[in-house]
């Protein structure tokens, strides 16, 4: 039931980059006001994920469910009536504060009740939610706009919503008692300021090919510069909290409540979750970027409607749902680099194939490397996820999962804008050459962009071939020991 309400609530976070230029005319906005839609879904999910790991041990695990789904259900009623934008965009923050908290409910539940060895499966489940569903965004939305109006893109989601908040009150069972952790005030302020200003920043990093953007730059640095202060505080905490708990245990429990760290950072210091972590975030903005560049190409360069743009995508995200349980499995058999070596080999080859398209392209041909990508994405997502996870202790789960989730965020914006700004830089540099070309030059701005891509996706192909990753030791060799 978790696994149902996360992929309809993800789903949402990209369904609306296709319908920008829609909404773009209907409230008779810039392109530059519209991007606050997917902007403030970021930057609000950045804030409260961090603040999860408190959410967790202090609220039972129905409560955050019905809180999640309730905000969730609030702000699409809202959309779906919104009269004007500023009430659109208040529906969109409303909707990311429940997506926020519906992600690490899912995780730290399966951290908690599954055991280490049966993760694999069914974090293959969830690879369908985190990468599959924002894959399937723009398809959804593409086929709604084609034949309804982007309110129905709300609407068709109202009765799923329902559905999952009605049956998931009636499934979802505590299976720990909530406790009344320590929140540490200053600790929250500085996580929502630095991360909110940080990716706020890094959104502007899109008009970089027009100038340095010094206020976002400015604002960026700024955020950057809080977030060492938050960080610094929660690794200062976590000491004090270390030194409490022994203190405490040698007078048997006396004293006052012990100060925790709003995000506890231990697992940065799992080599295993580090690595692991890094190559995940990578593979996301690779997704992101395309998610954002691929409609472009194949609507202003290839000349597809917005529905075709949509079902080019489709079989790639269906082909990533149905190989996310075997994925899994063979990760819970095998271990972690019989996936990775070979999906970064496929997501690099097809970066390398979205270089090579052009405006008489075919549509099969960006089906095709579309369905290549999205393969090659199934199998390193789960296995990353999951060895990020096993390396982490039961007990720090909720943090080792708010870490990943948060800086998901700063990955997909940090992605998207560079992406974004490498389009525009390569599309104005050929609009000098030849001049009167707009197709032409948007088609060698969108190739600049897909082979820088090319040039990171290599740089992951290298890590996953050279670089050991295992946190825990696959059924085989376990097996061999035991034989012994």
């Amino acid at each position: 039931m978790l696994v149902a309400a996360a992929f309809v609530v993800i789903l949402n976070e990209t369904t609306l980059s296709v319908a920008l230029p829609v909404l773009m005319g209907y409230f008779e906005i810039t392109a530059d006001v519209a991007q606050w839609l997917v902007t403030s879904f970021m930057l609000t999910m950045a804030v409260v994920i961090p603040m999860t790991g408190y959410i967790m041990q202090r609220f039972s695990l129905r409560q955050v469910y019905a809180a999640a789904m309730l905000l969730f259900l609030a702000g699409t009623v809202l959309a779906v009536v919104a009269p004007v934008f500023p009430v659109l965009l208040v529906a969109r923050i409303i909707q990311a504060s429940g997506t926020a908290l519906v992600i690490p409910l899912l995780m730290t539940t399966i951290m908690r009740l599954v055991p280490l060895e049966r993760r694999g499966g069914v974090f293959g489940l969830v690879s369908v939610v985190i990468a599959v569903a924002p894959a399937l965004g723009p398809t959804f939305s593409g086929l709604v706009l084609h034949s309804l109006g982007w309110r129905w893109i709300f609407i068709l989601m109202l009765p799923l919503v329902v559905l999952a908040l009605v049956v998931g009150l009636l499934l979802v069972r505590n299976f720990e008692e909530p406790t009344r952790p320590y929140l540490d005030v200053p600790s929250v302020f500085l996580s929502a300021v630095g991360f909110a200003a940080t990716l706020y920043g890094m959104a502007g990093l899109s008009d970089l090919a027009d100038g340095i953007p010094v206020a976002r730059v400015a604002v960026m640095v700024g955020g950057i510069v809080v977030l060492a202060v938050f960080f610094g505080r929660q690794r200062a905490l976590a000491r004090e909290a270390r030194a409490g708990k022994s203190a405490a245990a040698e007078e048997q429990g006396a004293g006052k409540r012990v100060r925790e760290p709003l995000l506890d950072l231990a697992p940065l210091g799992e080599r295993n979750y580090r690595l692991s972590l890094a190559l995940m975030l990578l593979t996301f903005s690779m997704l992101f970027g395309f998610i954002i560049l691929m409609p472009m190409f194949a609507q202003q360069v290839m000349g597809l409607s917005e529905s075709q743009s949509g079902l080019a995508i489709l079989p790639g995200g269906l082909a990533m749902g149905v190989m996310g349980p075997f994925v899994g499995r063979v990760y819970d058999a095998r271990g972690t680099r019989v996936l990775t070596i070979p999906g970064s080999i496929l997501m690099s080859a097809a970066m390398l194939g979205l270089v090579v398209l052009g405006r008489d392209s075919s549509f099969w041909a960006l089906t095709g490397v579309a369905v290549v990508l999205h393969i090659g994405i199934a199998l390193l997502m789960t296995p990353l996820m999951s060895n990020a996870l096993a390396a982490v202790p039961d007990a720090l789960a909720s943090h080792g999962q708010a870490i990943l989730n948060t800086f998901q965020q700063v990955a997909a914006a940090g992605g998207t804008a560079i992406f974004i700004a490498i389009m525009t830089f390569g599309t104005q540099r050929a609009m000098n050459s030849t001049p009167g070309d707009a197709v032409g030059g948007l088609a060698s701005g969108l190739n600049l962009a897909f082979l820088v891509g090319a040039v990171f996706s290599l740089v992951i192909v290298l890590f996953t071939v050279f670089v050991p990753l295992d946190a825990k030791k696959p059924m085989k060799e376990k097996k061999a020991q035991n034989d012994n």
